[in-house]
Formats: C-alpha cells, sequence, structure tokens
C-alpha cells in the first residue's frame, strides 16, 4: 500500500495543475539467470547500490513513435514489468505497487526486477515475450544493451514502454513516461542556488559537481539541465569548482553508488580542502548520493553544505525537515504508474498510444514519443506540504 505521505504529495501536485494524471484507476554485468515470475507475482531480488534516471528538450517536427503507434491491447491481456532493481526507493515502489495497478486496470500483472544487471534484465523480456505479454513495460538497467530483445518484443506484437529511463539506440519504442529529466536537473541546481543564497549570502561560493551513473541516461540529462543553469555562474565567476573537475565523465558516479560516492567525497576533501575546510555547496544527483556526501562531510569534521537531491526518499525528507539536507525534488511513484497504465488503456480503447507531451532522439530515432510529468523541489519551507510529519 502507498505510504499516506506520498498519496499527499501527488494530490497536491495534481491540484497545482503539475500533474497532468487521466485514464485508469549502473556499469551493470551479466550474471545469473533470473528465474520468471507467476503472473501478478512480484521478484525483488536482493539489491546492490545504485541508481536512480530520462530526455532532452524536444526534438524536431517529425510524428513521435508514441502517436498514432499501433498497440493492440484487450482486457485481461498480460502486462508485464521489467524493473531495474529495488536497491532505491522508487524502484522498489514501483516494484511493489505496479501488479494491484495494473490489475484494477483489468490486466494480468508480472513484475520482476532484475538485479542491477542488464543481461538478466535481457532475459526476463526474452521471458515476456514467451508467455504471451501484449505489452511490457520497461525501466531499463542500460538503455543500450535492449535492442535485441525489444526487436523481438516489438516483432512479436507486443507494445514496449519505457518507465523513467530513455530506451537508446533501438526503434522497438512505443513511448517513454517520465519526470522530465533536462527540467528535473535545472531543478536541482535551482535548489542548490536557493540554499547558497538563503544560508550562505552572496558569493563567490566554493562547490563540488556530483553526477550518476553514466550508463543510465538520465544521469547525464539531469546533469546537462543542472549546468545549463550553473555552468554560466561558473564561467562569471560566481561558482568555483574547488577540485575542478566539471565534466560528467570525472564527476559520474558509476552504478549510482552510494559508497563510491562517498569515497570521492573523502578524497576530495582530503585533496583540494585544508583542514576543517570544504565546498559549501555541492551538486547531487539524488538522494542517496546527496546522503553520502553530508556523512563524508560530517566524517571529515567540516560543516554540512548546501546538498540537492532527488526521488524524495523517506530518510532524505526527514534529513530536509531536520536541515541537514536542503533539498530533494520530489518524483512520486504512483502517478508515473497511473500515467503508464493510461498509455495501455488509450491503446485498448483506440488501437494506438496518445500524443506524448514531446519527442527526443534515442540514438537511433529522432522523434521518441516522452510522456512527461513535472517534478517539484522539496525544502524545508515546504516539506510539510508534501509529507505531512503525521503521514504513515
Amino acid at each position: 500500500m502507498m505510504h499516506k505521505k506520498y498519496l499527499r504529495l501527488a494530490a497536491v501536485l495534481v491540484a497545482a495543475g503539475s500533474l497532468a494524471l487521466a485514464g485508469c484507476s549502473g556499469s551493470p554485468e551479466a550474471e545469473d539467470d533470473a528465474a520468471p515470475a507467476a503472473s501478478g507475482e512480484v521478484e525483488e531480488p536482493a539489491a546492490e547500490e545504485p541508481p536512480a534516471a530520462e530526455d532532452t528538450p524536444a526534438a524536431d517536427d517529425a510524428a513521435p513513435s508514441g502517436a498514432g503507434a499501433a498497440c493492440s491491447v484487450a482486457a485481461g491481456d498480460l502486462v508485464a514489468v521489467s524493473m531495474p532493481w529495488v536497491g532505491t526507493q522508487n524502484f522498489a515502489e514501483a516494484v511493489a505497487q505496479f501488479p494491484a495497478a495494473i490489475e484494477a486496470a483489468g490486466y494480468t500483472a508480472t513484475v520482476l526486477a532484475a538485479d542491477n544487471k542488464a543481461t538478466v534484465q535481457q532475459q526476463q523480456i526474452d521471458t515476456f515475450v514467451s508467455q504471451g505479454a501484449k505489452v511490457i513495460i520497461v525501466g531499463a538497467v542500460d538503455g543500450k544493451q535492449l535492442g535485441t530483445v525489444l526487436e523481438g518484443a516489438k516483432a512479436a506484437g507486443i507494445c514496449v514502454i519505457g518507465y523513467d529511463r530513455l530506451l537508446e539506440e533501438t526503434d522497438a519504442v512505443d513511448g517513454v513516461v517520465q519526470y522530465g529529466s533536462f527540467e528535473t536537473g535545472i531543478l536541482q541546481a535551482d535548489a542548490l542556488l536557493q540554499g547558497l543564497e538563503e544560508k550562505v549570502g552572496s558569493g563567490p561560493h566554493t562547490i563540488e559537481l556530483f553526477a550518476g551513473g553514466p550508463t543510465d541516461p538520465n544521469a547525464k540529462f539531469f546533469f546537462d539541465g543542472a549546468m545549463s543553469v550553473l555552468q554560466p555562474l561558473i564561467d562569471d565567476g560566481t561558482l568555483v569548482i574547488g577540485s575542478g573537475q566539471v565534466d560528467f565523465a570525472e564527476v559520474a558516479t558509476a552504478d549510482w553508488d552510494n559508497g563510491k560516492a562517498q569515497t570521492r567525497m573523502d578524497s576530495l576533501l582530503a585533496g583540494f580542502y585544508g583542514d576543517g575546510e570544504g565546498p559549501v555547496g555541492v551538486l547531487a544527483p539524488n538522494d542517496g548520493i546527496a546522503r553520502a556526501i553530508i556523512t563524508a562531510s560530517e566524517n571529515a569534521g567540516v560543516a554540512i553544505p548546501i546538498v540537492d537531491g532527488l526521488d524524495a526518499e523517506d530518510e532524505s525528507v526527514q534529513w530536509v525537515r531536520e536541515g541537514k539536507q536542503y533539498a530533494t525534488v520530489a518524483k512520486p511513484t504512483a502517478p508515473l504508474i497511473d500515467e503508464a497504465l493510461r498509455l495501455v488503456k488509450a491503446a485498448e480503447t483506440d488501437g494506438v498510444l496518445p500524443a506524448p507531451t514531446s519527442t527526443t532522439e534515442n540514438g537511433m530515432i529522432d522523434n521518441v514519443g516522452l510522456y512527461e510529468l513535472t517534478p517539484v523541489i522539496v525544502t524545508q519551507s515546504n516539506v510539510d506540504e508534501y509529507f505531512p510529519e503525521d503521514a504513515e
């Protein structure tokens, strides 16, 4: 069951007009085979460490893949879901919530998590095809490694919907549901600057940059969105990168691994700052990495920097409430599931997906349809509005 606080967040966003809800109701490697789940069963393999991911500004005038894409779905058909893992709260919630949501919409559900291994996810998708799925919803472990199996799914007449992350280098995708990734990065940068102005005052400000896992396309989109705001301030000297590390490849965190992020923060503090000194702000790509940055700062005996985050994980929401983490960007799970199933219901009703919010290129085609929801910055000033402390 979804926590009341997340229902409250979704309700507030809808009331504000931020979400248009309609319709129903890291470098991964090969390892062991994943056993298929029975219909309606949820498999939650042991998580390793991270992720978090998704788009760019809209592409050309070409018709998006989702507009008019033929998707044949009927009541009772199998809707199969493969999430990358359950190692972060957003995907753990998706694995937990998808089965009931699919069944409430009138379909049969199979939901699996891929233990953050691309080969496991490939096997899961192959299994879905052999089970006769009519829709496959994929939160990709690595969006560049699914082309062959997704093409097999499309050849079998299956509707393929990306969830939260772009499906790359394939034309076998009918649409992607997500919170706008470039926009999310902009909000993260805005939150960082807001915190610096509110808590530190006028610049120049010394900061550091962190990004997510390089195999997750969302990580680069988040970073690019943030840098569209921060780079002009770096150029004019308002912001100073203490380590000089500004390129995505330098600041990316393999596998979205919190431990690796903490180790890098330890190294930055030891290598570029004097005793008792540290950056006044840090761009963090998600809540887990934000907490790792804060923990490293505490362990080093330096002041906790202004840190943003992403995903409104329970622990970080509490840290935001306490003022320990300045901000998080909330992307509630239930509305994203609803949006995915809105597309499925449209396919059942009309035989095609509705027009997308925007389009993007994925390395093979330049008109992948994006169905985007809007995230929101949460700080100490509004945390109780979105996450009431008495909510269970």
